[in-house]
């Protein structure tokens, strides 16, 4: 009973103060599949971005490598591109002690991308985010720094791959509440 009675305080608590859970990814209908392609081989970033397109819904084509030319990917004509065309890290020293040691350190991280169907048009131009982090890093003990480092990094791998899914929504939302935008309407993919 005491579970019941907090279930309904917390929920009618949550739905209090506005909160909801975010709808999915809205894809538009004339973009079949998805190819995540980047510049930088290897990249987390591309990885993080096809698996949340796929838990999306979205198909995903994998980027392969020409037999012809290995460094050179094969591009999908039939595919929406997501292109992930520059990702940039940074340290910030942001604090410094009594003796010009850094302290504090400000972790950037900067990706440029672009979202182009499979004619080549863009659906959502080319756009920058960037993101960042403070972290401590006492200059006396650096047991744990890189540890600590790690893990912002990864954590805002994994907020700019939403970041970058989130500006594609948006627009895709934005062009469909116009009206100039037809969107795909399935199970995975709901229109609001």
């Amino acid at each position: 009973m005491t579970r019941l009675l907090f279930s309904i305080v917390l929920a009618a608590g949550l739905a209090g103060c506005g909160f909801h859970p975010r709808n999915a990814l809205m894809l538009p209908a004339d973009v079949p599949a998805v190819q995540v392609t980047s510049n930088v081989p290897y990249s987390e970033l591309s990885k993080l971005l096809e698996r949340n397109l796929r838990a999306t819904g979205a198909q995903i084509i994998a980027a392969s490598a020409r037999n012809d030319d290995p460094t050179q990917l094969e591009l999908a004509t039939d595919a929406a591109r997501l292109q992930v065309l520059s990702e940039r890290w940074g340290d910030l020293p942001i604090a410094i002690d009594g003796q010009g040691r850094a302290q504090e350190y400000r972790l950037r991280y900067a990706a440029i991308f672009v979202f182009r169907r499979a004619d080549g048009s863009e659906l959502v131009p080319q756009q920058v985010i960037e993101l960042s982090r403070d972290y401590v890093a006492p200059p006396t003990d650096a047991t744990g720094t890189t540890t600590e480092r790690e893990i912002l990094a990864a954590e805002l791998r994994r907020e700019m791959a939403a970041s970058i899914l989130r500006r594609i929504d948006g627009v895709v939302r934005s062009q469909a509440a116009k009206g100039t935008l037809d969107v795909r309407q399935d199970n995975n993919a709901p229109v609001r």
